[in-house]
Order: structure tokens, then sequence, then C-alpha cells
């Protein structure tokens, strides 16, 4: 693992230790349809399942799921953004305000890319939905995930280009899980959605339902594995809308699903 990976993990562990853990709740036989399975088979059940018991949150409701999900531990006043690592106060948000500083609703599969309606529900989903500054969540605009560019100003441990943008080391994982779930709930013709998916280029443009790179965010996934924090998140998330990530409960089915496109 990278040096730098290990310094951005020290540097969050100061905001988020201890950290409280949630208890993973989903019953016995959740995932059994998936059991067995890999390649575009499993992918397809993962999206059947992970469809199931979602609750489709308002887009004023994710500002208070958020305040939850990503609550700092240390302090229940603030929030942890994501890109900075900031712990910053739960009211000192965007909405009403143009400081930018201040923390808003970031899209990691950009809303561009798919689903621009507030009635669409990726929209409001917040399994990809993190609070992040104003300032950085408008120079990631909705840029392709991949390495590489120069390291931001008012945050260097992320780095950006004119046609990518890295998020430092202590999310980059989360952020290949968040999108791998996009594209395996989103897969079929509903939740008035049309069928997200992965590309390993930099192609995305808006109004098509694609992101990348896929390749890179394997990488990632398989570099900064799931810790606490995401999984105390991620049960968070459950209790706000009611279905699961799979690839926070089941980190392998990554690999099972997209390793032949990458290393084949």
């Amino acid at each position: 693992m990278k040096m730098r990976l290990n310094l951005s993990l020290f540097l969050i562990s100061t905001a988020l230790s201890p950290v409280a853990l949630a208890d993973i709740t989903y019953p016995d036989g959740y995932y059994l349809e998936a059991e067995g399975l890999s390649g575009d088979a499993l992918k397809d059940m993962l999206g059947v399942i992970a469809a199931r018991g979602q609750k489709q949150l308002t887009y004023t409701q994710v500002w208070s799921a958020l305040k939850d999900t990503n609550e700092d531990l240390n302090n229940s006043n603030n929030v942890i953004l994501y890109y900075s690592g900031r712990s910053q106060s739960k009211d000192f948000t965007s909405s009403g305000n143009n400081d930018k500083n201040a923390w808003n609703r970031e899209h990691l599969w950009p809303k561009s890319f798919g689903f621009k309606r507030k009635d669409q529900w990726g929209y409001t989903d917040i399994h990809h939905l993190q609070p992040t500054d104003a300032e950085i969540n408008s120079i990631r605009s909705n840029k392709d995930f991949d390495f590489g560019g120069s390291p931001l100003r008012k945050s260097p441990l992320n780095k950006t280009d004119y046609n990518s943008f890295e998020p430092r080391d202590a999310v980059k994982g989360d952020t290949a899980r968040s999108l791998f779930y996009m594209a395996v709930r989103y897969a079929g013709d509903d939740a008035k959605m049309p069928n997200l998916y992965l590309v390993d280029d930099m192609s995305s443009s808006s109004g098509q339902p694609k992101v990348g790179k896929l390749c890179t965010l394997l990488q990632w996934h398989n570099a900064d594995p799931v810790d606490d924090w995401e999984r105390n998140r991620h049960e968070k998330a459950v209790k706000w809308q009611g279905n699961r990530n799979p690839f926070i409960d089941n980190p392998s089915w990554a690999n099972d699903i997209y390793d032949s496109r990458c290393n084949g």
C-alpha cells in the first residue's frame, strides 16, 4: 500500500477515532441468491437485491441524512467532509449560502451523467451522496475518477487535471464501492433511471449514463478496503434508505464482476 494512503488515513483518524461500530443488521440469507455467481450473472442479481426495500428520499431529506451518516463521532454538532476530511458544523451548509467554505451535497456519480431530475431515484440515493466543501465540489464538477493531476491548493491530498479527479487515499475505496453500487442498482430501466455503467476511459460527457475509470476504481477498491468508518456510515444510510450496498457487505464481489475486464 502506498505511503500516501497511510498518511491520509492517519490524518483523518484524528478526526474519526474512536469509531462507534454499527451492528451489521442484514439477516442470514440476504444475499443467498448471489452465492456462486460471477460476472454479469452476479451483477444482475446484486442489482435485484440492492433494490429491495429502498425508499426514495427527497432532496431536502438528504441534508438531514448526511448530517447523520457523516457525523463527526468526536463532535455531534459537526460532519466530516468527504474530500477534505475536515470537521465542520452541520449547519454551515450551502443552502441559502454562497460561502465557498460551506458544505453541499456531492453526487459521486455526477447527476448530469444519467439523472438530472430530482424525481429520478439516483438523484437522492445517499449511498453515493457525500457532504463536501462547496469549492472542492465545484472543482471536481463531473470529472471522471483517475490518478494524476495537480494537488488542490485547498486540500492537497486531492488532485485534479482537465478531465479527471483523484480523491485523497482515505476515500478512494469508498468512492469505488459507491460507484460499483450505482452501476448494479441502476442497471435496468426502473426507478425512472437509465442503465448506468462504468467504462475504463475518460469519455464521460453530460447526458450519457457512464462514469470512468473502471480499472482505476477497482485498483482503489483493493488498495483501500472497507474500514470501520465506512461500515458505520453504511448502516446509518440503510436506516434512512432501506437498501444496502453489496460491495461494502461483500467486497470480493467487485473483483468477481470486474476483474476480467481489467486483468483478463
